[in-house]
């Protein structure tokens, strides 16, 4: 992962690949630990507590529309936003960053913001999935990535953990033409634990080894 806090969500995330992936080609996930002992995390309800004016309802089922684009941003940062707010209001993590200038998550304070005992919900897609749609809208706008590339990067930070103590980090692989990341041999029932200093050490000295957008898919 780039930083370190990025480690958090990303067990969760790579089940969520699975679960998801016509809507994410480069999905989720991660683990690691010190010792790769398990650590289990008790479910924990996130308080909605709006930060910023919710965009006008949607149908159910239906994202919110998206604002005009502003100058210079692309319509996947503008769909990126409409997200973030989204998760600010609905999804109750009223602290939810503002995604980096390439549209892309920021996920170094994505992670910042979630809560250890919880489901992950509060920075992925809010609770019962209330902003799915809008999570699919603009994963729906995202520059087309070089696959191959993807796959190298990724491989490179698992072999990196690995090497920095991770032992149980597994590799990505490729999977009906996209890319699986790695990470926790097990992300139903975690093995590794993200939580750790030891992995908090390994994060941080492979950060460099993952291309943007890829922090906080493994």
């Amino acid at each position: 992962m780039t930083i370190r806090t990025a480690s958090r969500g990303t067990a969760r995330l790579r089940l969520a690949a699975f679960a998801a992936a016509p809507l994410l080609v480069l999905v989720t996930a991660c683990g690691g630990g010190d010792g790769d002992g398990v650590r289990a995390h008790d479910s924990a309800e996130i308080a909605s507590v709006p930060d910023t004016p919710a965009p006008d309802a949607a149908p159910a089922g239906k994202p919110t529309t998206a604002p005009p684009a502003a100058e210079g941003k692309s319509a996947f940062y503008d769909a990126q936003m409409v997200y973030v707010r989204c998760m600010r209001t609905k999804g109750g993590s009223k602290d939810f960053p503002d995604p980096r200038l390439s549209g892309h998550l920021d996920w170094s304070k994505i992670n910042e913001i979630r809560d250890p005992r919880g489901d992950g919900s509060d920075t992925k897609g809010g609770r019962n999935g209330v902003c799915g749609p809008e999570l699919r809208a603009a994963s729906d706008l995202a520059p087309q990535r070089d696959k191959q590339k993807d796959y190298e990067s990724m491989l490179a930070h698992a072999i990196c953990m690995r090497d920095n103590g991770v032992s149980k980090f597994t590799n990505p692989t490729m999977s009906g033409g996209g890319v699986m990341p790695g990470g926790d041999p097990d992300p139903v029932n975690p093995k590794l634990d993200v939580e750790s200093p030891a992995y908090e050490r390994a994060r941080e000295a492979c950060k460099g080894k993952l291309l943007e957008g890829l922090d906080g898919m493994q």
